[in-house]
């Protein structure tokens, strides 16, 4: 029964979504997002689309995973990622007034091909493990609720990789912008109604929650939080599809699109982050990326609306996902002509190789997070250093902290490695991960302050 009503309610969502896309489509709306007529988007339609694309179904899964394990600490910890729409909003708003029109745009300018291909090879990255990452929810998902069919996961991967790829394909960013408005109202209402009932069930102490430690203890969540704050400047940047909305409307509606993205977004992950903790309360056994614990935790008709909530998000990041690859391969590499044809065969890549990924061994989620942020590293010194105190960075100290954060995400990915395992700290993974990041920023400082001079010719945000 559970099955049926979430494949009922999932597929309405998904002919609704095919319902609001473009009836035609065209280059600019493809690319550029643009609406009828040619009209930017407005600022409710870029805060709906910043939020619902960040708190994809991998970061709610995340969220409650780092709530059961550690508590308010870990939910604080993952909830400080999203303080990503502050610097990336701040960022934004430096590179538009120096006349960029991307981050690759004041890259080229300083670094020239070899500075933009670091970035784009880091941003390509990215939104692979964004395709893989939201798909290997849907395939928990489908494999939690009908644990009897073994083929069930690898079906719902495909089917719903393959209908984000049909309206994808179809508009483009146009397309994910429209239907981001009405995937993120549908969570938002049905993701509230589940929470109400969180916080009305008598077993619920919002006290208890929000001191709870977790069943591992809250050392390594505050660890994981300092983590977040060395990460948060610079891993706005790598995400193509946050900077891609930051550069479709005027400056001002952009700007106050980052705020009401911050504290909406923030406001969910946290909520969202109290069913991990409520469970570990509950004294819940950890099954299935928790999706097994609240089928045995919560009422039926609350799990249904949790699952229903993450698949949407999946959706709904997907198809952003997707429209920032074409752009990425089309406007940035130039590996296709700029036609509706160009952007949808980049797509169709982008969405076989994301789910040709979740048949890797790994699908440990906060690592595609972890192993991103850690690569995007090498972007902070050389923002802080140019952008914000327009000096001007020579090219070798750029590719030495672009070197020392790759090798940190790698050391990160391969820790279990017998080379990696004696150089790091012999700790928990996210103390170590904290130990590469520091590693990481003071080997990319060091290169950049002693790479770096006052630019003559430019002043503070050029």
């Amino acid at each position: 029964m559970q099955v049926s009503v979430i494949i009922a309610l999932f597929g309405a969502i998904i002919l609704a979504s095919l319902w609001v896309a473009p009836r035609r489509a065209s280059v600019s709306g493809f690319f550029g997002g643009t609406g009828d007529e040619g009209r930017a988007p407005g600022l409710w339609m870029l805060v709906l689309s910043q939020v619902t694309t960040w708190i994809f179904a991998r970061s709610l899964m995340n969220s409650a995973i780092l709530g059961y394990f550690y508590g308010i600490a870990g939910v604080l910890a993952y909830a400080a990622y999203y303080g990503s729409f502050l610097t990336g909003g701040f960022v934004v708003q430096r590179l538009r007034a120096g006349g960029a029109r991307s981050v690759q745009d004041w890259l080229g300018d300083r670094f020239g091909t070899l500075g933009t291909g670091c970035y784009n090879l880091v941003i390509a990255l990215r939104l692979l493990s964004e395709v893989f990452a939201n798909l290997i929810v849907v395939g928990l998902i489908f494999a939690a609720v009908v644990p009897d069919t073994a083929s069930a996961a690898p079906v719902a991967i495909v089917t719903v990789g393959l209908l984000a790829l049909a309206y994808s394909a179809w508009g483009g960013l146009n397309a994910a912008l429209r239907t981001d408005v009405l995937q993120m109202s549908v969570f938002l209402v049905v993701f509230a109604v589940a929470f109400v009932a969180l916080v009305l069930s008598p077993g619920f102490d919002l006290g208890a929650v929000l001191s709870a430690d977790g069943v591992s203890g809250a050392h390594n969540g505050w660890v994981l939080l300092l983590v977040a704050f060395l990460q948060v400047f610079s891993y706005p940047v790598h995400d193509p599809v946050m900077m891609d909305r930051g550069f479709l409307a005027d400056r001002e509606t952009t700007r106050k699109s980052f705020l009401h993205a911050f504290w909406i977004s923030a406001l969910c992950i946290i909520c969202f982050g109290f069913f991990g903790i409520q469970a570990a309360l509950d004294g819940a056994a950890y099954e299935g990326e928790l999706i097994g614990t609240w089928a045995q935790s919560l009422p039926a008709w609350v799990f249904v609306a949790l699952l229903v909530s993450l698949l949407v998000s999946a959706l709904s990041t997907l198809d952003s996902a997707l429209s920032s690859a074409a752009r990425l391969v089309v406007e940035e590499l130039r590996l296709a002509p700029r036609s509706l044809t160009g952007g949808r065969i980049a797509m169709a890549v982008f969405a076989v190789a994301g789910a040709a990924l979740t048949l890797w061994g790994n699908q440990t989620l906060f690592d595609a997070v972890a192993v991103s942020g850690t690569a995007s590293m090498f972007l902070t010194p050389v923002l802080l250093a140019g952008l914000v105190g327009g000096r001007q960075v020579a090219l070798w100290a750029y590719m030495v902290s672009f070197g020392a954060a790759m090798l940190g995400a790698l050391a990160y990915l391969f820790r279990g490695s017998e080379m990696v395992t004696a150089l790091l700290y012999d700790g928990h993974k996210y103390e170590q991960l904290l130990q590469i990041c520091v590693c990481v920023l003071v080997v990319g400082c060091m290169a950049v302050w002693i790479g770096s001079q006052r630019a003559p010719d430019r002043v503070a945000g050029e």
